[in-house]
């Protein structure tokens, strides 16, 4: 294994932070924006053995590789394995509203859920191994397919179309007039909209939001070698330097010939398995089959279209561009307005924010003594939370392994990537 520099002095924090943000700029785009998709089942564990003898790099040079990549096609299969400490999220979608079924009335076009909708399939990343076989040709063309035991789940971003395809219930979800670029063309009435927001896929996406992180709080250093996928690759390892976040460290595992992330792991400061745990098993960088991206509905297949949802500034989770949902159901419909962010604030810096906001009506979790929660939900919210006391009075610390959030009696919430302890003090000193 080749010698390395030491870790590099946050003075150069001002050159990292535009390698970083060229990097979070450029990165290739390997799936379909923002998609919401997962699989079930395992498949075999990460291909990475030895430490080959590469060239020594700076994490500044690396970074800048990142940056300068210009992977536009690749196709691979990538291993995803998630540990929040959650309970599996696959067989509770339904009874949120997402999942397929049987029972689900709606027409063929238009209206209705879809097992199809990529939004019902975003709880399941929150959990377990999943694999996801994908492939790119440019910003116009990408695919994800979910592994099933005995299905498999397809979405299909081709030009300003998107294809969401269950076989296990043969539905398909279609969506027209979407764009990656981000801006809004003049359509008329429907105008364009981008494919749905969701968790990151790839090891790409992920290194990318862990290199918006980057800055004078974060300690950034090239920590040796790997091989990922038979290719020979350096591994930037990125570290918060506060104390009191529940991020360890990043290792992130690029490739050395073209820059391309091939791995991604987060490990919790409190030690354990990785939290995310996101690589390539097989990569290929040559231009994928023009059918790869090529989608009909099969033979008898429920189609559901979402071009209600294309209205301008919305994407067809019927959200407009920032993300907010555009009516409140508790205030009987009424259009989101600016100050329904509750007074959001932000405590701190770095690795250690928290947000800060309150809940609608000033008020605190509804309970099942009020009448306002069903008894199995109070049991499992008691089953989820911590009870906790301060200066700020009483509340209750919802946990992850990491992101964690105090719901306060009051009716605040503290969230962040932070621990219980840093979440009461940041509620005592704002009491």
């Amino acid at each position: 294994m080749a010698p390395y520099e030491p870790e590099q002095d946050t003075s150069e924090a001002g050159e990292l932070r535009v390698g970083r943000r060229k990097a979070a700029r450029y990165v290739v785009p390997v799936a379909v924006a923002g998609v919401a998709a997962a699989t079930i089942g395992l498949v075999p564990a990460l291909a990475t053995s030895g430490d080959p003898d590469l060239p020594k790099v700076t994490a500044q040079e690396l970074i800048e590789k990142i940056a300068a990549s210009d992977t536009q096609q690749l196709s691979g299969t990538v291993k995803i394995s998630t540990d929040l400490g959650l309970p599996s999220m696959g067989g509770m979608a339904g009874g949120f509203g997402g999942g397929g079924g049987a029972d689900r009335g709606g027409d063929d076009e238009g209206g209705g859920d879809s097992a199809a909708d990529p939004k019902s399939k975003l709880m399941e990343l929150a959990s377990g191994t999943h694999t996801l076989r994908v492939a790119a040709d440019g910003p116009d063309k990408q695919k994800v397919s979910v592994l099933e035991d005995a299905a498999e789940y397809s979405l299909i971003h081709n030009g300003d179309e998107v294809w969401a395809y269950d076989s296990a219930s043969n539905e398909a979800y279609h969506a027209k007039g979407f764009q990656v670029s981000g801006e809004r063309g003049d359509k008329g009435d429907k105008g364009q909209a981008e494919p749905p927001a969701g968790m990151p896929a790839t090891p790409e996406e992920f290194a990318e939001q862990a290199l918006k992180a980057v800055d004078d709080t974060t300690s950034v250093k090239v920590d040796g070698t790997a091989q990922v996928a038979g290719r020979d690759a350096y591994r930037l390892v990125i570290e918060p330097k506060q104390s009191g976040s529940t991020v360890g460290r990043i290792t992130v595992a690029v490739d050395a010939k073209t820059g391309t992330p091939l791995k991604f792991t987060l490990t919790p400061s409190s030690g354990g398995a990785a939290v995310i745990d996101a690589g390539f098993t097989k990569v290929d960088f040559g231009k994928p089959s023009a059918s790869t991206f090529d989608f009909a509905p099969p033979k008898g297949a429920k189609v559901t279209e979402a071009d209600e949802h294309s209205a301008p500034g919305r994407d067809f989770e019927g959200r407009d561009v920032k993300g907010r949902d555009f009516t409140d159901k508790a205030k009987g419909g009424k259009e989101f307005k600016e100050e329904d962010l509750n007074d959001l604030k932000v405590i701190g810096e770095g690795w250690t924010s928290i947000a800060e906001l309150r809940l609608p009506g000033g008020q605190g979790l509804p309970t099942a003594g009020s009448g306002d929660v069903p008894p199995d939900a109070q049991k499992l919210l008691d089953s989820l939370g911590d009870q906790v006391s301060g200066k700020f009075g009483s509340g209750t610390v919802f946990s992850t392994r990491l992101i964690n959030a105090l719901v306060t009696d009051d009716g605040k919430v503290y969230a962040g990537a932070v621990t219980k302890d840093a979440l009461v003090k940041a509620a005592n000193a704002a009491h």
